[in-house]
């Protein structure tokens, strides 16, 4: 229903909003991510980001005008942090390349292995920092401890991450490798 009339605010009108636009909300996602369940995923974060949103939507524009923007965004989003998790990205953005790995290596398999000779420790510090994104300071928060400290262990878990890395023929694009850190206890 294109044409219906919404009041910004009221929980009435936003769950007509939904029901109406539900589906080609979802048929927009879908055809972006070509992934049912990221689809899903996307179309429920649409909506939970639009209740949000609701009092500050203005009518000038229509509702599923707005959701669809919000929908799009949430999509691209989405798209953009499944890119950074996949491992030859990581491996590019810790500064390394795998042209040296045989063609039937694969190189989340490289990856994998090296995360497993970290400690569990430094692992978890790669993981989610590279992988889920978070950043030091919310890293410092969930583990209790100073930013500048999760800075360092970062650095740390980089170095032994590259010289595993190196170990399995993957070499760095600069051609000097960073060299590790000393280090006493982490967490």
């Amino acid at each position: 229903m294109r044409g219906a009339r919404y009041r910004p605010g009221s929980d009435k009108d936003f769950e007509r909003l939904y029901r109406n636009s539900y589906g080609r909300i979802m048929a927009t996602v879908q055809a972006m991510l070509q992934d049912l369940p990221a689809a899903e995923d996307c179309a429920q974060e649409t909506f939970v980001n639009a209740y949000r949103a609701w009092n500050r939507w203005k009518p000038e524009a229509p509702a599923e005008a707005w959701l669809h923007r919000i929908a799009i965004n949430t999509a691209v989003t989405f798209r953009r942090r499944e890119r950074l998790r996949r491992p030859d990205e990581l491996i590019r953005r810790i500064g390394y390349t795998t042209p040296s790995l045989d063609p039937g290596t694969d190189d989340s398999q490289a990856l994998l292995d090296a995360l497993r000779r970290l400690s569990p420790e430094l692992a978890a510090l790669i993981v989610l920092r590279h992988v889920h994104g978070y950043t030091n300071r919310e890293i410092a928060a969930a583990l209790e401890a100073p930013a500048s400290t999760i800075g360092y262990r970062l650095t740390v878990a980089k170095s032994q991450l590259a010289a595993e890395l190196a170990a399995a023929g993957i070499e760095p694009r600069s051609p000097r490798p960073v060299a590790a850190p000393q280090l006493g206890v982490l967490i």
